[in-house]
Order: C-alpha cells, then structure tokens, then sequence
C-alpha cells in the first residue's frame, strides 16, 4: 500500500471518530458528505459477487462484455465466471510446467483473458455452470488455489512429466466446478460453449486494450509489466490525456469502460462509495492548534484520519510525470478489474467516475462507486475499450 498519505488534514482531524453505521455496517448515507448526482450512465448487467475469488479481472470483463451486448443488441445475458476461470486455470497450468514453474500462477488475470478464452473455448451462460461443486453458496477459492499449487510445484519437481499430470489438473478442477458439458441446454436451445459463444454476436476484435506509461514509446502497444499479465498480452500505450479522451467518449457514446486499477490507496473507500487523491497537507500549512493536535496523534490515528474523509477535499494533479513515478516506485499497483458505468458530478461541481464492483450489494451505493478523476488519472493501470468508442484523433495516432 502507498505509504505516502496524501490528506486534507485540516478537515480530517475535525471530523475524526464521527463514523455513523447500520447494524450490517453499511455506512448511512448522511454521514458520508458526499452528494453525487449522475450525468451519463450506460447500462449493464446487475452486480456480481466474486466472494473469497480472485477473479475480478472475470467478473468485470463478463459485465463489460454483457453491457455491450444489452447496449448493441437490446438483450441481457449472464455469462458463466466459473467457465472461463476455468479454461483459465487450465491454460495457466499448461504454461507453468512448460516454464519449469518460474513464473506467475494466481488466481489474478487482466482484461483480456476473458477474449482470449472466448475466442480459444467459447463461452457458457450462469445456469449452464455455475461452478459451485464444492457445497458452498457462493464463491470462495481458497481450498482450490492451495490444492492446484502445490500440485503443480509437485509436477516441476520431477525429473520428467508423467503422461497423466494435466489430468491431474483437470480432475482438481472438475471436483471443484465440476466437469464441462460438451453441450447444454439454454432457453430451449443445444449448445457448445463455441456455438453459444457465436450466438452472442460479439465481434471480440472491435476491443482494444490501453494504458499510459512513459516508460515505453507512445501509439505502440507493449507487453504490460505485472505478474497477473500471464498471456504477455499487449495494451497500446497513449498519452495520458488520450486515455483520459477514450474513457469519456466510451460512457458519452454508450460503451462502459473495462478498468483496472490500484485500489490500495487510503483515499480509495468502497464501503462510503468513493476514491479519491486528497493533497497532502504538510505540518507547515497548519494553523499552531492543528499543528499541535496532529503531533500528539499515533501513526495509527493519522492513518485512520487519511480513510474517514467526509465529502470533498482538494486532490493532488495528476501529470504523466506523476503517473509513471507513481507505477516506477510500485506506489501504484495491479490490484482490481472493475467496470466505469458513467460520469458523475459531486455538491461542488468536481467530476468523478460512477464504477461497477463486483464486492457484493452491501455497502453505499449497492455495489457501486465514484471515483474521481484525479484518483482514475494516477491509479488506472489499463483499460479496455469498444475501438468505436475511441476519438477520431486518437484512433490515426495508433493506426486503426
């Protein structure tokens, strides 16, 4: 987590130990200070709940892809996570051993391993499987991430492969999600996962994936450098105002956003429905009474105050320079795939992000959140997009 605090401490240390909550701890609304209002909003498919998973990069790649085709097409859909994720960990094992278990295997994923596995093996819808064969309700991975890991070490520590050792992997995740149907029946219709993935009429190479880093050259895509990137897939570089452009288009045009990000921030609070980069203010700034209250307090109040702010602050400007020292020095890391569903405003006038999560219903806003833009500046680490969504001026600097 990014040990630099950045706070408007002034209005921080008043404010202080005056949390209000319900009896589920979800925060009531009053207490927050925050009053968005909605200015562009594009449909999607209801919130999901990944649970004890770590499978957002699945969750919001599937909501991104599903509110394209209510969008486009007018019809709702509810695909199957547990089919890709899968097909993922199938594909992830295969790579493992034939790298001798020198690199990364995780339940994390990026934004285009949900394309590669509908291209590679289909798609299937929620009913058709669930992927809860392990008698739980909802998704928790914990039991099968061990099992599937010390697995595949045992694997590489032999000195040649046995035949049945992807069988192995296999059987692990047939008892887990249970074994794949080579057809089902849907809405009164046989399918493959090939033939119902064709049946939802998604063109995946009207997707690009994009980032903005000064680390590598401008209008050329590169191979993202985080562990979770295990395809070595490559995200076109732009300028950071241009990736800033190609979000905003996307939700005025219609088209949510896919949007990885840092959520590690202590101005990131999903619980009280927002994000935000709160400027530092330093001891220098203080008036002699906040000076000597700020001293007296612990490491561990101070830290507590940076995550209780109540309504809007003064926020840090982001800049390219800021952006890249901030991923340079690991400040800014590859933590969730989430879904930017439009474009809010808060009492003053700042603008902000409305996202999807998929952390469940119970909190503030039912599972969504506003983000500012100067957090979505700073803390995104890519994006996916509809290519008709992207500026005119943007689109011949990239040649497409």
């Amino acid at each position: 987590m990014n040990p630099i605090k950045f706070l408007s401490l002034a209005a921080a240390l008043c404010i202080a130990g005056q949390v209000m909550a319900d009896d589920e701890g979800v925060v009531i609304p009053d207490s927050t200070g925050f009053k968005f209002t909605d200015k562009v909003i594009v449909k999607t498919s209801p919130v999901q709940d990944q649970n004890q998973s770590g499978t957002c990069w699945c969750f919001s790649a599937d909501t991104f892809l599903e509110s394209e085709i209510l969008n486009s097409q007018g019809r709702e859909v509810d695909l199957s996570e547990m089919y890709t994720v899968r097909m993922c960990y199938e594909e992830k094992a295969l790579r493992f051993v034939r790298m001798y278990g020198q690199v990364n295997f995780s339940e994390g994923g990026g934004l285009l391993d949900v394309p590669y596995i509908m291209r590679k093996y289909g798609a299937m819808p929620e009913e058709a499987y669930p992927g809860l064969n392990y008698g739980e309700d909802s998704h928790d991975h914990s039991e099968l991430v061990s099992a599937l890991t010390a697995y595949l070490k045992g694997v590489c520590r032999g000195k040649k492969l046995s035949k049945a050792w992807f069988d192995g992997v296999k059987g692990i995740l047939d008892a887990y999600f249970g074994e794949v149907p080579e057809t089902f029946t849907y809405n009164g219709k046989t399918y493959t996962p090939q033939s119902y993935a064709e049946s939802l009429n998604l063109d995946l190479d009207n997707y690009m994936a994009l980032t903005s880093f000064s680390h590598h050259p401008f209008y050329q895509p590169f191979v993202l450098e985080v562990p979770d990137n295990w395809l070595f897939g490559m995200y076109m570089n732009v300028k950071l105002d241009e990736l800033k452009s190609i979000i905003d288009n996307s939700i005025n045009n219609g088209h949510a956003v896919l949007w990885a990000a840092d959520v590690s921030e202590d101005g990131f609070n999903f619980r009280r429905g927002y994000a935000l980069m709160p400027k530092e203010k330093t001891e220098a700034d203080m008036t002699d009474e906040e000076r000597d209250e700020w001293r007296q307090l612990s490491d561990r109040k101070r830290k507590e105050i940076a995550k209780d702010i109540k309504g809007p602050v003064e926020e840090i400007e982001v800049t390219q320079e800021v952006r890249q020292e901030m991923y340079d020095r690991q400040l800014t890391t590859d933590d969730h795939g989430m879904v930017i569903v439009g474009i809010a405003t808060d009492q003053e006038g700042n603008r902000y992000y409305k996202v999807q999560n998929s952390w469940n219903t119970n909190q503030l806003y039912g599972g969504f959140f506003y983000v500012s833009e100067p957090y979505m500046l700073a803390k995104t680490m890519s994006i996916m997009v509809n290519k008709s969504a992207i500026p005119a001026a943007v689109k011949s600097k990239i040649g497409i």
